[in-house]
């Protein structure tokens, strides 16, 4: 890998993930080291929500959080469920509602389901004034007309694993939101279109996340013994995006720091 080192935010890590109970610590140490100075770890859960929410007063200024319901779990959302997040929502180590929205992929949560717990999110990120951290899959659509039904009242957001269509890309961004970006754009089996829109994408609306212990990028060179993604690989996807919109890894490392720090909050006390 590439030894260059830049400043770098992971806004999409599964850092609580089962995949790292071994060596967490030690995953975390390694990326500060490589100059991934922030991860924002992702809540699916209110349990694992208040989960990360530990782990992140454990490392202060270098791990944040999201807080929210993936859809996946909408089905276990409750009255109990939204006072656990209210309450989430007001630490200051968490910085977005999500990971939330919908999935009719595979439908472990019915649609009727899913749209509820969306909606009460929806609600949540309009009182505590935070951004969303936004899932969809098969279900763009439905998620676009409720963020659109939503949008005098949010607070920004991102779209976290961006694998759409140009047409979905533009409702995202025609709503003013950020495009998340991972080692999907990659993968030469089914990254093929991502990489053409990565260029699109204005330079203010671009994210970089690894998705971490999932995706990993397939082109790292040497390739890796373990297929577990690590936030240390976040380098080669920014080298990757920088490398398909012609312009120097460390200008757009910059930029997305940028980017980071408006969305979320992020500032000279965080660091």
């Amino acid at each position: 890998m590439n030894k260059t080192r830049y400043s770098l935010t992971d806004i999409g890590i599964n850092l609580t993930d089962s995949a790292f109970d071994a060596d967490r610590e030690m995953v975390i140490q390694t990326a500060e080291a490589a100059g991934i100075k922030r991860m924002l770890i992702t809540g699916t859960t209110a349990a694992e929500s208040e989960q990360a929410l530990r782990l992140c007063q454990q490392y202060p200024d270098q791990l944040f959080c999201t807080a929210g319901v993936h859809p996946h779990y909408s089905k276990e959302f409750s009255p109990a469920t939204r006072d656990t997040l209210t309450a989430l929502l007001k630490q200051p180590e968490v910085r977005a509602v999500g990971e939330t929205g919908l999935d009719f992929n595979r439908n472990f949560s019915s649609p009727e389901q899913q749209i509820r717990a969306f909606e009460q999110q929806l609600e949540l990120a309009a009182e505590s004034g935070l951004p969303l951290f936004l899932h969809e899959r098969d279900a763009h659509t439905r998620q676009i007309e409720m963020l659109r039904h939503a949008r005098d009242h949010l607070h920004g957001g991102v779209a976290h694993c961006f694998t759409g269509s140009r047409k979905e890309l533009y409702n995202y961004l025609d709503l003013d939101l950020y495009i998340g970006i991972t080692g999907w754009i990659c993968d030469e089996r089914r990254g093929g279109e991502l990489l053409r829109l990565v260029k699109e994408i204005p330079a203010d609306r671009l994210l970089l996340e690894t998705d971490a212990p999932y995706l990993i990028p397939r082109n790292l060179k040497p390739k890796p013994k373990s297929r577990r993604n690590l936030p240390v690989y976040l380098t080669h996807i920014l080298e990757q995006v920088a490398q398909e919109r012609a312009c120097h890894p460390q200008e757009l490392a910059q930029q997305t720091e940028v980017n980071c720090q408006r969305l979320f909050r992020f500032n000279q006390t965080d660091e």
